[in-house]
């Protein structure tokens, strides 16, 4: 991030004079590690060190508006609705009706019982599996 002005830095003035008034807050003192270790702080603990600075009455009024204009400036994430869930496969009830119709005549067609195996394992049929369903079943009419 590009400043203005690199020597005055208000966030860390802000966690400095919350850190004198709050010596013992492992909030104040994570903070202030992460900043100066990382550089930045997130949306979330900008408005959490604004909401303990805001308290402190010795903190000047124009150094808590510039940090909440730095928060305000930070981009808001949306979580946005996990989609529904929906089957990886739809049952095919045509090759269903077809297996149904070829196995009432020739129950022990083996071709369209190892068919009717995989159709009802919730399979796939292939194209090419469709098509000898459909051959065998106009082979019966």
């Amino acid at each position: 991030m590009q400043r203005k002005k690199p020597e005055v830095d208000v966030i860390m003035d802000v966690l400095i004079a919350t850190g004198t008034a709050y010596p013992e807050s492992e909030f104040i003192k994570s903070l202030t590690f992460q900043y100066q270790e990382r550089g930045g702080l997130s949306k979330k603990q900008l408005q959490g060190l604004y909401g303990k600075a805001s308290k402190i009455k010795t903190i000047p009024p124009q150094k808590l508006a510039t940090l909440e204009a730095v928060i305000l400036k930070k981009p808001m994430k949306y979580k946005s609705a996990l989609p529904a869930n929906t089957p990886l496969y739809t049952r095919d009830e045509k090759a269903g009706v077809l297996i149904h119709d070829i196995l009432a005549k020739y129950p022990q067609h083996k071709r369209v019982l190892f068919l009717k195996a995989k159709f009802d394992n919730n399979e796939p049929l292939t194209p090419a599996e469709t098509g000898e369903l459909e051959k065998f079943y106009k082979m019966l009419k």
